[in-house]
């Protein structure tokens, strides 16, 4: 009879769409246990006025309870303010488990909480089951292999990756929304953020595109980087890169996928170029389905990958997109 809660992470006023992500797996699994208090709520915490449309949108993707928090040390990231919030809330509340996605600020926040409300933190994961007791499935050792934690603690802090959960919606009536206090006032927070540099231009954030299109080494030159950037164009995708061309400067840390990257786990993964070295399968590894591109058949992404091209891409790549143009129209 689980009660789960769902961080919903807003930046800028958009919400983080594993947030909806979660909510709907959460929804999924307290109507499978049935029972006097399963409950899937979410967790809101914003600017005073706010946006009304959450509460709507929280309802349609499963949340049957929306616990709002409004104050002006939300209006940015700050991280004391954020766990003394989320802290406030589990103490009052007593969820079984609290969810939040696995990206920057989750992977920041989630550890701070755990500590304080002296519970476990089980991060980057992507699956949870609840028959006879909860357990929450994570990879280990860079992606090679899975384990399954048994959470002791009431209530459990747990990092969701994005795209591990489907993303599911029902037309229906908001979820009720109830206030409560943060227990932020007069708090003398230590650091205060001034500034937010986001990369101009991105269309598609990485960690939650469900098409990626990767380039590696085998692009030859940064001149090349944009068979990778045309492709993703085409297919509606996100751009990614290896760690070897990040480190060689040809593009940006952003689009870095891997260990000391991103971890990423879109439906479609397609590595252009890419040997397959285990760093950057540790961050690409849980793609649904992978597609490998290298003119090396003995690449090490071929054993992986679920198709598998051996070719030069680039005479693929130019090929693959003007077919993807001619399907779109």
């Amino acid at each position: 009879m689980p009660k789960i809660a769902v961080f919903i992470e807003q930046r800028d006023g958009e919400v983080k769409k594993v947030a909806w992500q979660m909510l709907g797996e959460a929804r999924r699994i307290v109507d499978a246990a049935g029972g006097a208090g399963s409950e899937a709520v979410g967790v809101l915490l914003g600017a005073p006025g706010g946006n009304g449309d959450i509460a709507k949108h929280a309802g349609a993707h499963g949340a049957q309870k929306l616990f709002a928090a409004r104050h002006e040390l939300f209006k940015t990231y700050n991280a004391e303010a954020w766990a003394t919030a989320l802290v406030k809330f589990c103490h009052a509340q007593k969820p079984d488990l609290l969810l939040m996605g696995a990206t920057a600020i989750g992977k920041d926040i989630g550890p701070k909480v755990a500590q304080r409300l002296g519970c476990a933190c089980i991060s980057d994961s992507i699956r949870i089951t609840c028959e006879g007791g909860i357990v929450i499935r994570r990879p280990i050792f860079a992606g090679k292999c899975y384990v399954d934690v048994v959470p002791k603690t009431t209530p459990a802090i747990v990092g969701i990756r994005p795209n591990a959960f489907a993303l599911t919606e029902s037309p229906g009536a908001a979820a009720p929304e109830e206030t409560f206090d943060p227990g932020v006032a007069g708090i003398d927070t230590k650091a205060t953020v001034v500034e937010v540099q986001a990369a101009a231009g991105r269309k598609v954030e990485l960690t939650e595109a469900e098409v990626i299109v990767s380039g590696g080494r085998g692009l030859k030159g940064p001149e090349n980087y944009h068979l990778i950037e045309e492709l993703a164009a085409s297919l509606g995708a996100a751009a990614g890169a290896s760690r070897a061309i990040v480190d060689a400067g040809w593009v940006d840390h952003s689009h870095q996928v891997g260990q000391t990257g991103k971890t990423v786990s879109p439906n479609v993964y397609i590595a252009c170029g890419i040997s397959g070295a285990i760093q950057h399968l540790a961050g690409m590894s849980s793609a649904k389905c992978i597609v490998a591109i290298n003119k090396d058949p003995n690449a090490p992404i071929f054993k992986v990958a679920d198709y598998g091209v051996v070719g030069d891409l680039f005479q693929i790549l130019p090929a693959f997109k003007a077919e993807v143009e001619k399907l779109r129209g």
